[in-house]
């Protein structure tokens, strides 16, 4: 799976919620490499990486699976964190993302437990 289908994946289960970033990946040597500046990653997307370490073990047979996609997942949306899954903890106890939290934990509610289960499935595969 690559980032662009991740990116899908976020956006199904925070729905409106969340805006895309923008980048290219190359999924193999025939492609052409398109390169484009990265854009900031915003609060309504870390919400959304973080609900699936909420929503997600309880779906996922393969905790090991599941974190290692996950902490993939979390090292490509903050590459300049030495540990973005615990960066993420920190950021979801601050009063100030707790309203983008809740608004992400909405939509993840709203998403259901089979399309939960379908992305934490993809997640669990998930590599870079």
């Amino acid at each position: 799976m690559n980032l662009n289908v991740m990116k899908k994946v976020i956006l199904a289960v925070c729905g409106s919620s969340l805006i895309a970033i923008g980048s290219a990946h190359a999924a193999n040597k025939d492609e052409n490499i398109e390169v484009t500046p990265l854009q900031q990653v915003t609060q309504q997307e870390l919400a959304a990486i973080y609900v699936l370490s909420e929503v997600c073990p309880s779906l996922v047979s393969d905790q090991t699976q599941f974190e290692n996609g996950y902490n993939t997942l979390a090292k490509e949306y903050l590459p300049q964190q030495k540990n973005p899954t615990e960066y993420l903890k920190s950021l979801s106890k601050e009063k100030k993302f707790k309203p983008i939290l809740a608004e992400a934990q909405a939509d993840a509610k709203k998403a259901g437990k089979a399309k939960n289960q379908e992305i934490c499935k993809e997640l669990s595969t998930y590599s870079k």
